[in-house]
């Protein structure tokens, strides 16, 4: 709005220095002495706030009233400088009506009303002065007062009326513009909500899904042992309840520390260790600064647990899984990388299958929580084997976990 207003202000101040040389000097001094003050406060407006956030509340009413006064004074120079009917005549008067359009996209509802009501309240006392100070005579009949170059009471009456209309309709635009950008904020702020609601109910839906996958592969895996391995499989049921403990009196926030996330996963190779036994080998290179990061909660268990049965299970000699956790260029890098099967071999054995839910589900919880700042990448590892390699933003808990962990611990079975 205030380039609007320079660009107005230019157009006049290039107006009045074409038909300088036309004009009596006492109308130069007074185009002078109004118009480039005022030009002068809108260009220093840039210097002032133009690297400012916000500008101060106080600036686009003090706008207005500084065109609204400069409109009147410039009016009242002519007056004074020629005549008043030359004054009241001339189209600067048209500017009253440029400054109440911009209220809608300018003002509040009380400030558009403020400059509507300077504006009728200064073209009436200037009008009152000039009729009091004897510089205008008008005529009842307009009609007259055309022919004979003077000014009527109806045509300056109509020019007050005009005014007060253009002010009332300013009102009315400013108190439309204004509820339809509250609608559009509310409705804005409504729709931010529900979709904020949408995506946490998601993710609680899909972070609620891991347990009962878990808990359905794990029984199978302690049924099996049964019939061959009766006190394996009451230890595993044991530890599957400890695990199942601990997730079910786990913090509900999507994200928790790696600490936290370390914890759960050892519960969770115990369990697949009295399975495996010694076929089974779980390695972990963490570095230690970074045990407070945040993760997505139970992230690592299902990655861990499509090593295990897709990658390490088929092969009769078992085999080796790596859990890597480093940090580069403000990013947490998470590898779950095994030595099995491959995944060529997967393939073939999962076909029958279907698409296992452990990596579609952290893929999914991945991109509702971090859109596209984090990367999910699955394929064959380096020498042999199976290899889901993710990146995450770094960011650390605002506080330790470490006695919130050592409560799960501690508490009863």
């Amino acid at each position: 709005m205030n380039g609007l207003r320079a660009g107005i202000l230019l157009l006049l101040t290039l107006a009045a220095l074409v038909y300088a040389p036309t004009l009596p000097p006492a109308l130069e001094r007074t185009n002078t002495l109004l118009l480039i003050p005022t030009l002068a406060w809108t260009c220093g407006q840039y210097l002032v706030w133009y690297r400012r956030r916000e500008l101060p509340e106080w600036l686009p009413l003090t706008n207005a009233i500084v065109d609204v006064t400069a409109v009147t004074g410039i009016i009242a120079g002519y007056a004074i400088a020629e005549s008043g009917t030359l004054a009241l005549r001339s189209p600067i008067f048209m500017m009253y009506f440029v400054v109440l359009a911009a209220r809608p996209v300018a003002s509040s509802v009380r400030k558009a009303a403020v400059v509507a009501a300077l504006v009728l309240v200064e073209y009436a006392t200037l009008f009152a002065w000039l009729l009091w100070t004897d510089r205008i005579n008008p005529m009842v009949d307009p009609v007259a007062a055309v022919s004979l170059g003077r000014l009527s009471y109806l045509d300056e009456g109509a020019k007050l009326m005009l005014l007060a209309v253009a002010g009332g309709i300013a009102i009315y635009a400013t108190a439309w513009v204004e509820r339809l950008v509250i609608e559009s904020a509310t409705e804005s702020a409504e729709r931010q909500r529900v979709a904020t609601r949408l995506v946490q109910a998601q993710l609680d839906t899909l972070r609620l899904q891991l347990s009962p996958h878990f808990l359905f592969n794990a029984l199978n895996s302690a049924v099996a042992l049964i019939a061959t391995a009766p006190r394996a499989a009451e230890k595993m049921l044991a530890a599957i309840s400890e695990f199942l403990r601990m997730v079910l009196h786990s913090s509900a926030e999507p994200e928790v520390t790696v600490d936290h996330e370390l914890v759960l996963l050892n519960h969770y190779i115990d369990i697949q260790r009295v399975r495996y036994r010694d076929k089974l080998v779980v390695t972990f290179d963490v570095d230690d600064a970074l045990r407070q990061a945040l993760v997505p909660s139970l992230l690592l268990q299902p990655l861990v647990e499509n090593s295990i049965r897709h990658g390490i299970s088929p092969r009769a000699s078992g085999g080796h899984v790596l859990v890597r956790i480093v940090t580069r260029d403000d990013m947490l890098y998470i590898d779950v990388v095994d030595d099995g099967i491959g995944p060529s071999a997967r393939r073939s054995r999962e076909k029958p299958r279907g698409t296992g839910l452990g990596l579609a589900n952290t893929a999914t919880r991945l991109i509702h929580l971090y859109g596209d700042r984090h990367t999910f990448e699955t394929g064959p590892a380096e020498k042999s084997g199976f290899a889901v390699r993710l990146s995450l933003p770094l960011v650390f808990a605002s506080r330790a976990p470490d006695a919130d962990i050592a409560q799960l611990e501690e508490m009863p079975a």
